[in-house]
């Protein structure tokens, strides 16, 4: 793990040492095989892995000051990847190429796989493809990569990303080789943060609950202001049912553009959390509790309709707050 937040740029990695000899003994012992599934909790290193794992396939020289899997940043392999410009590889993500998010993987995207693998390694052992992650695929763009699944490339090693590999088709699971990376416990999440930002330590073991294990997310948490947004969160719940309009407006209102789109997710993440901790910190079934499960339901899934359906932020808010009220009077 690092702190960097591109995984092709990361070369320090921390906790994945049984993963990577495990992986590294099957390449060793010549049992490589062709797809491997990389699944755990989002932000445990499934990506870093990934590319890791690539660098050595693609030549990168070992460097033990670096890992199990370690190579140097100097290394010329190591230097084409993070340039984007190695030809042995292809790598399909949410993110293009100026840094800006896609609603999913399009099916263009993953149709690319068959001539990328129909070819000869230009200057490596192998060709590479890295989907990260699989799980933002469309319906469309899984079936293509079935199809290169079905017909094993020679000298082709795909390595799919997956935060809940439940969602993804069972066809595509039955042919992958699993490789399950484990959460983090909170204090090593926390000591780990705190090393990295000059955030207090209470601060961090706070965090850390928030991020479920997982040490990236919670970098990732804290660069995007998840304690204030936690915070506000908790101010909200506790003003229920009435609330002050002038600071709803406002907090509506920072939702726009690409920034606001990620305090939007992170409001409803933290929101939808702390109801399941009043629910079960509930000391009694009541009445309503069920309003208080459909509240939650509808924080799970208002972001993603508001992304997939284009949706006003802003419309999507207040429309969950009217829920929330309703909640609080049950």
């Amino acid at each position: 793990m690092s702190d960097s937040l591109l995984p092709r740029d990361v070369f320090t990695y921390e906790g994945g040492e049984a993963v990577e000899t495990a992986w590294l003994n099957a390449f060793s012992r010549g049992r490589l095989h062709h797809a491997w599934l990389l699944t755990g909790p989002e932000g445990v290193g499934k990506a870093t892995f990934a590319f890791r794992a690539a660098r050595r396939l693609l030549g990168a020289r070992p460097d033990p000051a670096y890992g199990v899997l370690g190579s140097s940043p100097d290394d010329p392999v190591c230097r084409q990847i993070m340039a984007r410009s190695h030809p042995d590889l292809l790598v399909l993500e949410r993110r293009t190429e100026d840094g800006k998010p896609r609603k999913y993987i399009p099916v263009d995207e993953a149709r690319k796989l068959p001539e990328f693998f129909s070819k000869a390694p230009a200057s490596s052992p192998y060709r590479i493809a890295i989907i990260d992650a699989a799980d933002d695929m469309n319906v469309n763009a899984a079936n293509a990569v079935l199809k290169t699944l079905e017909e094993p490339p020679p000298h082709g090693v795909l390595l799919l990303v997956s935060h809940a590999p439940g969602g993804l088709l069972p066809t595509i699971r039955s042919r992958c080789r699993r490789l399950a990376f484990a959460a983090w416990d909170d204090a090593r999440v926390a000591a780990f943060v705190a090393a990295r930002t000059d955030m207090p330590l209470a601060q961090a073991e706070h965090l850390a609950r928030m991020a479920k294990g997982a040490p990236g997310r919670a970098l990732s948490m804290a660069a995007g202001g998840a304690l204030e947004m936690d915070r506000t969160a908790r101010e909200l719940l506790s003003s229920l049912p009435s609330a002050d309009e002038g600071g709803l407006l406002a907090l509506a209102d920072s939702f726009r553009g690409a920034e606001g789109q990620a305090r939007f997710e992170l409001l409803f993440e933290r929101l939808a959390d702390q109801v399941h901790d009043m629910a079960v910190a509930a000391p009694v079934p009541s009445a309503g509790l069920d309003r208080w499960a459909e509240a939650w339901e509808t924080l799970i899934s208002v972001p993603r309709e508001a992304e997939a359906l284009n949706l006003d932020r802003g419309d999507a808010f207040f429309s969950t707050v009217a829920k929330l009220r309703q909640a609080a009077r049950a």
